[in-house]
């Protein structure tokens, strides 16, 4: 009935136990367990997926098309499509995105903004009927 995009495939894992200092750029899909210090970017205009999971923590920037968070997360966060924020989602910094879903118990400090083209793409206003006769 919906129809979603196919998901890339996750290739890429950074183990829990694992710590990288410095930038990160993946194709695809990628699945953080450990921990990133320093920005984390799929390569520009391809389908990818980006996964903190809840043992993961990035302190630096995330950017992908589609960025699913339950770890913590300290920098800002661009999801080019959908960012999905599950229940222990931490995240400290700007959230930019085109669609979004938030679970009871994530919380985000700093501001949320939509993308310029989900601002174009907002469905127009319910208007109530009117009740004259």
């Amino acid at each position: 009935m919906f129809s979603r995009k196919k998901q890339p495939p996750i290739k890429s894992l950074i183990a829990q136990g694992t710590r990288v200092q410095g930038d990160v750029l993946f194709a695809e899909g990628l699945r953080i367990d450990g921990e990133v210090v320093g920005e984390v970017r799929a390569e520009a205009g391809q389908p990818s997926i980006l996964v903190v999971s809840e043992s993961g923590r990035v302190e630096g920037a995330l950017h992908a098309m589609h960025v699913i968070v339950n770890g913590t997360v300290v920098g800002p966060v661009h999801a080019g499509e959908l960012l999905e924020l599950q229940p222990k989602a931490r995240i400290t910094g700007d959230v930019h995105y085109k669609a979004l879903e938030m679970h009871q118990g994530a919380t985000i400090a700093g501001q949320m903004s939509p993308t310029a083209e989900a601002l174009l793409e907002a469905k127009p206003t319910l208007k109530l009927a009117s009740n004259a006769s």
